[in-house]
């Protein structure tokens, strides 16, 4: 069975017992605790915690999984250990409540041994110690001989984290054989025999904050099963790089390196590393993550820079990721059809990402060869010598620190660890959120009981009549209300919340911020004040209607850039954030260079003139597969139901959940790009205002230009030609000026050389411009009088400066005569024979640099 047929077989079989397939979620989690999406289980944990109902109470899904950074870090392990991997498929059926053990564990065995026809005397089974339940249904209801049903403790229990929903959990074994280590089981037989192919976890207790565990009302099974590893089992392979997908990428390496699998031990891991981290910066490139030296980014160029520099290290001179990414999608693409929506983005970002690494190495590999040729065989290299190379030569520490280790030397971390926290910067984002613990369990207690919020602000915006839900505890002056209904935006999709008043009897209170509380429950943040809101209260909510439609005009423009980015730069064009409110727009994108003034005059005229068109805006609600079939673009960071809106603006279309104008385009106005630049590596920000704030930009820059104007002595529609003709007045006043200066200086040569004795002339003038000094060293040295001539002094724009010059043939040398004295002003400058001039920063130490010159003279 090869590995497209294993994902069918195992979401038939599941959909064939009332489970509903659920489509991969993107490797990018709604869940600020992670990176990624490392386990089946993570798209679905707002169901387990009961914040959100699922559509359906049994889920089948193949989950595309990373594992790399944070706690999940194997990425060392890849390529050297036949399991590790960074990319991998979680298959899992997943109950909300519905069945449990007596369901979950035969459903399992059946998959395993009747559609996978796996021996079932080759499959063993562990328990949790605690867990006689599950053990006896494994060997009565399923027949499991109990001398292959073993228990261990804390490998058996599962937690999503200290507190909250866990449980005990059942792995299942598939014995290799006795070629691959003892026997024993997995509890004591040798690790790469028994190898571990599918987890039921049954989530049965919470544990509150005292540590106390009780039973949950509806216990749940979330189960993971690794596509490889039973990939590996059921075509007989030792190692995971032996499967068909794989073995396939592996061939890729070897024509991309011209290396053969078996060649040596050193080429072989190369290509494991190669196949394997193909998979993972296609993956998540292809769902929006890029390279960068941050969070997710940061873990992205860490995968491909180990890759590359295993191919650096094979002698592999051309790019080999663009390559390898096309064989991953040939591969893997027709199960994965995103893949092939973005295959021509993920080549053009890993081949740039490809190129500037190179040249990284190439700069890097010399400087860390040098210094470890000074470091004696057992020794260690310094960790100031790593962190330069990362700080200054962008050459990665995991890189140094493998090549160090190939060295047979050790790494001073310490070292690297103490130069990094010298000057890394820290910075804490401000939290919206407030409220206490209590309030908190109060929100899941609405959440439990389904009592949400309805949001009417699409139609409605002022005096709509609501109940409240729950009303908090004054806390610095705030307080959350939530109600039944609301015509208030909450903050979602990059717009901001809605601002206004909420009435109770004839006291209002400004609702200062709208957010989310769980998902369908709108918190409004209200000023605290003389109302004395409770559950229950009959309210009338208003919102800030000048300051919504100044959004909606916002909003809608946002989408219109977005298009317009995309027909004049490309469609590699991707939104990565964004951020709407009442005065100006803020769009994050990819791309790989700075957008040219031509570029942005050419998208703010194809977005005006749709804007002037007036095509009407309609947003409407429909299913996601129906959003999909008419090509809806989805946005970055957005997570979207089975109903979802769509934004239809002119030539756009766009999932959004937002609020936009409501009958044309022309409402809009018109948008004016204010300003582009990088937020980060392939990443570009685009800020804009429309409608009234277009006027209010034009009027600024129209005072502006009239004020500056009016300095000038020129009309408005002259300033740029009277700038021009003020800079020239300046630059000529400023030759004058020198001519001045020079003629003032060479006089004073001509007093000076009266000062001359036995050749010699030092002196100090200060107030002097660098240059002037050195005319005026130059010209002394001319005079039969002085054959060598050093001066000092404090220019007029602060600093020291030492000049020295020395007749043609003279015995002297004037690098010498500065060197000895710009010490003194902590300065350093030329090496030359007739002359040599240095600048420093202590003007306290001329006169000692001067003395100390005089004394080298004898």
């Amino acid at each position: 069975m090869k590995a497209n047929e294993l994902r069918r077989v195992f979401q038939n079989y599941f959909e064939g017992l009332g489970h509903e397939r659920i489509e991969s979620a993107s490797l990018i989690p709604h869940d600020d605790s992670l990176l990624f999406v490392n386990s089946g289980m993570v798209p679905f944990k707002p169901y387990f915690l009961g914040n959100e109902i699922p559509s359906s109470q049994r889920a089948v899904t193949v989950q595309k999984c990373v594992r790399a950074g944070g706690k999940h870090n194997d990425l060392d392990e890849v390529g050297r250990t036949s399991r590790h991997l960074t990319f991998f498929e979680m298959m899992g059926n997943f109950s909300f409540g519905d069945y449990f053990k007596e369901d979950a564990i035969p459903f399992a065995w059946e998959f395993v041994t009747q559609h996978l026809n796996l021996d079932p005397e080759r499959l063993w089974v562990t328990v949790h110690l605690s867990d006689d339940e599950a053990a006896d249904i494994w060997h009565e209801k399923v027949g499991v001989p109990r001398e292959r049903i073993q228990r261990l403790d804390e490998d058996n229990w599962w937690r999503m984290a200290d507190t909250g929903p866990n449980g005990p959990c059942s792995e299942i074994f598939w014995d290799k054989g006795v070629e691959y280590g003892d026997d024993g089981g997995p509890a004591h037989g040798g690790e790469d025999r028994f190898v571990e192919i599918w987890n039921l976890v049954f989530m049965q207790f919470e544990t509150d904050e005292n540590g106390d565990s009780h039973p949950l009302p509806k216990p749940s099974i979330d189960t993971g099963a690794g596509l490889e590893r039973i990939l590996a089992v059921l075509q007989n392979k030792a190692t995971v790089f032996e499967i068909d997908e794989m073995a396939l990428l592996i061939e890729a390496a070897e024509q991309v390196t011209g290396y053969k699998l078996g060649a040596s031990e050193s080429a072989d891991l190369a290509l494991r590393v190669l196949a394997e981290h193909s998979r993972t910066m296609t993956f998540l490139i292809s769902d929006g993550v890029f390279p960068s030296n941050e969070d997710r980014g940061y873990v992205l160029r860490r995968i491909m820079r180990r890759a590359i520099r295993f191919a650096y290290l094979l002698g592999v001179e051309d790019t080999v990721t663009p390559s390898l990414v096309d064989a991953v999608v040939k591969i893997m693409g027709p199960d994965y059809p995103e893949l092939v929506e973005s295959h021509e983005l993920v080549v053009s970002v890993v081949e740039r990402e490809e190129v500037q690494f190179r040249e990284t190495l190439a700069t890097g590999s010399k400087i860390l060869a040098e210094h470890l040729s000074e470091v004696p065989a057992g020794g260690q290299l310094d960790g100031a010598v790593a962190f330069t190379l990362h700080d200054t030569y962008g050459f990665p520490f995991e890189v140094t620190e493998e090549v160090v280790s190939e060295a047979g030397i050790t790494l001073d971390r310490a070292g690297f660890d103490a130069a990094m926290q010298q000057q890394r910067e820290k910075s804490k984002g401000a939290r919206k959120d407030f409220g206490t613990a209590q309030d908190a369990a109060d929100i899941q207690k609405l959440v439990e009981a389904q009592q949400t919020t309805e949001f009417v602000g699409r139609e409605f915006f002022v005096d709509v009549e609501a109940t409240v839900l729950y009303a908090s505890e004054p806390t610095d002056g705030k307080m959350a209300i939530v109600c039944d209904k609301t015509p208030f935006y909450a903050e979602s999709g990059g717009q901001i919340g809605d601002t206004g008043m909420i009435k109770l009897g004839v006291i209002e209170a400004k609702v200062l911020d709208t957010v989310y509380a769980a998902p369908e429950i709108v918190k409004h943040v209200v000023e605290a004040g003389s109302a004395d809101f409770k559950a229950g209260d009959r309210v009338v909510l208003s919102i800030d209607v000048d300051r919504r439609d100044a959004i909606r005009r916002n909003h809608t423009g946002t989408h219109m850039l977005h298009w317009g980015l995309r027909q004049v730069l490309g469609d590699h064009v991707k939104q990565q954030g964004s951020w709407v409110g009442p005065d100006r727009l803020r769009f994050d994108f990819s791309h790989f260079e700075p957008v040219t003034d031509a570029e942005l005059n050419a998208i703010e005229d194809l977005v005006n003139a749709e804007i002037l068109a007036n095509p009407v805006v309609s947003h409407e609600e429909m299913t996601k597969a129906q959003a999909q079939e008419r090509g809806a673009i989805a946005f970055f960071g957005d997570k979207y139901g089975e109903t979802v809106r769509v934004l239809s603006a002119g030539p756009s279309l766009e999932f959004c959940g937002g609020t936009h104008v409501r009958n044309g385009l022309g409402d809009i106005g018109c948008i004016k790009i204010v300003s582009e630049g990088s937020i980060g590596s392939n990443l570009r920000r685009i800020e804009a205002v429309t409608g009234i704030g277009v006027v209010e930009l034009v009027r600024n820059l129209d005072s502006t230009v009239t004020s500056a104007a009016a300095l000038m002595n020129v009309a408005p529609a002259e300033l740029a030609q009277g700038i021009e003709r003020q800079k020239q007045q300046i630059s000529d006043l400023k030759d004058q000026l020198a001519g001045a200066m020079s003629e003032l200086a060479l006089g004073r040569a001509a007093q000076l050389a009266e000062r001359a004795k036995e050749g010699r002339l030092i002196e100090r003038l200060d107030g002097m411009a660098r240059d002037d000094l050195a005319n005026i060293a130059k010209t002394l040295v001319k005079d039969d009088r002085i054959e060598v001539c050093l001066l000092g002094g404090a220019p007029s724009g602060g600093g020291a400066a030492l000049v020295a010059a020395v007749k043609p043939g003279a015995d002297y040398n004037a690098g010498d005569l500065i060197a000895v004295g710009a010490k003194a002003i902590k300065g350093g400058g030329g090496k030359g024979q007739e002359f040599a001039m240095a600048g420093g920063k202590d003007a306290e130490g001329i006169d000692e640099a001067l003395e100390t010159a005089k004394k080298t003279l004898g």
